[in-house]
């Protein structure tokens, strides 16, 4: 992994960019950091065109977006329009919401929408990515978990991965073996840590102060194609500020090669 390939997920620090000038103070803050790439989520109503000249101001690539999953579904060509005022080519479907997994249409419709959804990314020249939590791995009556049903039942030209460890690990999935499982298909990963307190509560911790190794789901990304490696900590316990920059300064010392 190049550190030219290390991006923050813009929804760890969304509460510093509600406003265009809060925008550009945070821009600045990470480019300082030493990222030179963002994934655009949780951001305030700020025009592309002027996310797209407050990162280039500062030297930041716009690697992907998350946008809203019923506008992925319903207003595709909306969404597309989109990435490319913005001059990305990929995005993530985010999140399930109102999706009953027990409900066998409500799952097979989804899985059918998404791939739709995904060959009009791809005619577009774009990638549309899956990115879990840890109900997809709800097993309904004991057979596939909902993550493995979206990744067999689509095509891997129109639905690519976008795995999250942190939900990987607590929704019981092995790390290692799910980026293995999706390689060739992952253009880019959340990397975020998984931490087991003394009274054994979890909650979400910097890149290298947890228990995920990284060295083995880097080096297993990396075989698999993965272009962009994206920091995200959805809570941090203090200052996020401080968070990202202990997360930068792990991966630069211990996993760029």
């Amino acid at each position: 992994m190049k550190l030219s390939q290390v991006a923050i997920q813009l929804y760890t620090l969304r509460d510093f960019c509600k406003t265009a000038a809060d925008f550009a103070a945070t821009m600045k803050k990470v480019r300082e950091i030493g990222y030179t790439a963002v994934q655009i989520s949780g951001v305030g109503p700020i025009p592309e065109a002027e996310l797209v000249a407050i990162c280039k101001a500062e030297g930041l690539t716009i690697c992907a977006t998350h946008e809203n999953g019923a506008k992925i579904l319903d207003e595709t060509d909306s969404v597309i329009a989109r990435l490319q005022a913005l001059g990305t080519k990929l995005t993530a479907y985010p999140y399930p919401a109102g999706v009953d997994f027990d409900n066998p249409e409500h799952v097979n419709t989804l899985i059918k929408k998404l791939d739709i959804a995904g060959a009009k990314f791809r005619a577009a020249g774009m990638k549309l990515g899956y990115h879990n939590h840890a109900n997809e791995f709800y097993r309904p009556n004991g057979g596939k978990t909902f993550l493995e049903r979206v990744f067999d039942e689509t095509s891997p030209e129109n639905v690519v991965a976008e795995l999250d460890v942190f939900w990987v690990q607590r929704g019981g999935g092995d790390v290692v073996e799910w980026v293995k499982r999706v390689k060739g298909r992952t253009p880019f990963i959340h990397l975020k840590d998984f931490k087991v307190a003394a009274n054994a509560d979890i909650s979400f911790c910097e890149v290298g102060a947890g228990t995920l190794d990284f060295k083995r789901i880097v080096a297993e990304a990396e075989a698999g194609g993965c272009e962009w490696f994206i920091v995200e900590q959805d809570s941090c316990p203090g200052d996020p500020f401080v968070s990202i920059q202990q997360s930068f300064d792990y991966i630069k010392a211990n996993l760029v090669g």
